[in-house]
């Protein structure tokens, strides 16, 4: 009886889709140490997922710098300028919501204006919930956060600036990965 109800279940989850992952928002960051699989909210932040698929397809993310780590709380990349201060020159409206800012959730870097947000994001390794209404958050890891965990860190005293840091080795869309 326990097997035709796994052959039921598995020929339901099949025809549903459930249990299938969303290929077209789903992005793989390949690091050093492995594959992290993020699952991109894009009822959440719709623009936000749009622009970083857009640049994740230009190739734009391939070998960017985690500029700012600071230890316990977050990792941050997406500058092409490996500094803090660049970005891909598109600035995106915020589109807070109620995505609260826990381990495993990507978020968009800003700078003071709410509006300014543009490539630059951050994975939080802890809970982090006083970003929450100030940030966008716009996924969340669904896999390999122990590779995150590895990123190399900055300290708080340097606000987290990282010498030497590692990279993205590559970042792609599920949907188009090799």
């Amino acid at each position: 009886m326990k097997q035709v109800l796994t052959a039921i279940m598995a020929v339901f989850l099949t025809v549903t889709g459930a249990n299938a992952m969303d290929k077209e928002n789903t992005i793989y960051l390949d690091l050093k140490d492995g594959r992290v699989v993020i699952e991109l909210d894009s009822a959440a932040a719709p623009n936000h997922v749009a622009r970083i698929k857009e640049l994740t397809r230009a190739g734009f993310y391939d070998g960017l710098k985690f500029h700012r780590v600071i230890p316990g709380f977050m990792a941050q990349t997406g500058d092409p300028l490996g500094t803090g201060m660049g970005g891909s020159g598109k600035k995106l409206a915020a589109e807070f919501n109620k995505t609260p800012h826990m381990r495993g959730v990507v978020s968009m870097a800003r700078a003071s204006d709410i509006n300014s947000a543009d490539s630059q994001f951050f994975i939080v390794f802890n809970d982090a919930r006083f970003l929450d209404g100030q940030y966008t958050a716009f996924g969340k890891v669904s896999s390999g956060m122990e590779f995150v965990d590895k990123i190399k860190a900055g300290t708080q005293a340097n606000n987290g600036a990282v010498d030497n840091p590692d990279v993205i080795v590559k970042m792609q869309v599920a949907a188009d990965a090799e």
